[in-house]
């Protein structure tokens, strides 16, 4: 971990939501009325919850007109397989917010993966601003797993970070399936990236991730280090109890 990135810690997944509804909604309000944000999602638990709460508390809070929504990473299945980042994110957010179809640029997981990869970095190069050549996200969710991998770079594809690209082909090393992640490159380009990571099952990998003195380059999401802007973990209690048991003062708790 790189010093200074801010930790928050909260007491349950729905304050750390309401604080993320909170930001978003501050985020937008202060976009200019002729631009908009752009924000790419992530799939698990944690974002599914923090859609609900979303959806449930700030669907008439947040002009959802001025969003752009894309994907960090997509299971390469359709979009109404049980096991699609889109059909979590529709389900428990899209179809039930005011937002334009239009704004929303879905992986299409049922295409073939190759081809979809490079669509999808001409969709982001042709939707997003770019800084330095390379698009940037006005907002990166990135989810952690168990074995330390984000977005869909897994351990034994830590190459995948640094491709030239801006979405690569990934692997799942377990079940073999094929996944379309974005890259290294366009996540560390990004203005603010925030880390949501809850439950005791990622106490273990979170505490060496962020450890200043002992961070794990194996780890493809230790990587993530924005050049020039903001990185931010949100966690919950059992997620952080590992790290706060052996960390000083730079942990925020809320």
């Amino acid at each position: 971990m790189i010093k200074d990135q801010p930790i928050k810690i909260f007491p349950t997944v729905e304050t750390l939501a309401k604080t993320f509804a909170e930001l978003l909604k501050q985020n937008v309000d202060m976009t200019d009325d002729n631009d908009f944000y752009s924000i790419a999602l992530s799939g698990g638990s944690t974002p599914n919850k923090i859609f609900r709460y979303l959806s449930e508390n700030f669907d008439d809070k947040i002009n959802w007109a001025k969003i752009k929504i894309f994907f960090g990473d997509e299971r390469c299945v359709p979009p109404d397989n049980e096991e699609s980042n889109y059909r979590m994110a529709n389900e428990s957010l899209l179809k039930k917010i005011s937002i334009p179809k239009e704004n929303i640029f879905r992986i299409k997981g049922e295409n073939d993966p190759v081809k979809e990869a490079a669509r999808y970095e001409e969709v982001l190069k042709s939707n997003i601003p770019s800084v330095t050549g390379i698009p940037q996200f006005d907002l990166i969710l990135l989810g952690l797993g168990e074995d330390g991998h984000t977005a869909s770079i897994f351990p034994n594809q830590v190459y995948l970070f640094y491709s030239i690209h801006l979405c690569e082909v990934a692997v799942h090393p377990q079940t073999k399936q094929k996944r379309i992640t974005i890259t290294g490159k366009i996540i560390n380009n990004a203005k603010h990236i925030l880390f949501l990571v809850t439950g005791k099952n990622k106490a273990s990998v979170l505490s060496k991730i962020i450890d200043v003195n002992n961070s794990k380059s194996e780890y493809p999401a230790s990587l993530v280090n924005p050049k020039n802007g903001k990185l931010t973990w949100l966690l919950d209690i059992e997620a952080s109890k590992m790290f706060v048991s052996k960390s000083n003062n730079d942990v925020i708790e809320r």
